[in-house]
């Protein structure tokens, strides 16, 4: 069984992100840039269920500009047997790599696709449930634990409650929680390996895919800044302030 993990590139979760003096978005001119945390939790897991010998092959994917090929080469150091990019320069946005994925699950045939439940960067999580909607495929989200056997994946969920366990045939659509796994260090050697896998290029218009922007950016601002907190001499007046001026009560 092979399976399709979609990893993205994103700003560095240890980068304090800028926003443009013009509002249209954030800077990443000379930022350090690595692969979506998630999507390296997928990855893991992908690998772990290969090393259990459930999964025969492990295909990594990732759309957008030709510097993605790092975080292709990261994730077949980490244990990926071979690469896709989907190499364009357009904006892209949750439906159109759904999309994309969509026609490359059509190519490849895998039993699972694993990815993070959403980027770091838009915070969207969309492409997952996007992509299962698209491929008409039983989905699991917010996964923190896999189990795979009898041609159906047992996956627990992290859900506002607690835990709920579901049970959905394969092929199925699964999308990975904080708590699944800690991914591995990568070794030197592991890194000198990835670079002789093989990794394919391919365009969108290859996989007759319009990857067209449907959204627009109006603006963006960074949050608003904390003020100052104060102390006051008694109950009363702390009540007063909770009506008056932050008027929460």
């Amino acid at each position: 069984m092979k399976v399709l993990v979609p990893v993205k590139r994103v700003v560095d979760y240890n980068v304090k992100v800028r926003v443009k003096s013009d509002n249209t978005g954030v800077d990443i001119a000379n930022v350090k840039m690595s692969m979506n945390p998630f999507d390296e939790i997928a990855v893991e897991e992908a690998v772990r269920l290969k090393e259990k010998g459930v999964v025969t092959e492990v295909i990594a994917v990732s759309c957008g500009v030709q510097q993605c090929q790092e975080t292709l080469r990261t994730a077949m150091a980490i244990g990926a047997d071979r690469a896709i990019l989907v190499q364009t320069d357009e904006e892209l946005q949750p439906l159109a790599v759904a999309k994309l994925l969509k026609a490359l699950f059509d190519k490849e045939q895998p039993g699972l696709v694993i990815l993070g439940k959403q980027a770091i960067d838009d915070d969207c999580n969309q492409t997952g449930q996007m992509l299962a909607a698209l491929l008409d495929l039983p989905q699991a989200t917010f996964a923190s634990k896999v189990e795979v056997a009898d041609g159906k994946a047992k996956v627990t969920r992290e859900v506002d409650g607690g835990l709920e366990t579901i049970s959905v045939p394969i092929p199925a659509v699964i999308t990975t929680d904080l708590r699944l796994n800690e991914p591995r260090y990568v070794t030197l050697p592991n890194i000198m390996k990835a670079k002789k896998k093989q990794m394919d290029i391919v365009k969108p218009e290859d996989l007759g895919v319009d990857v067209k922007p449907r959204l627009k950016t109006l603006k963006v601002t960074e949050p608003p800044k904390r003020g100052a907190g104060v102390k006051v001499p008694d109950v009363a007046t702390l009540v007063q302030k909770l009506k008056t001026e932050a008027k929460v009560i």
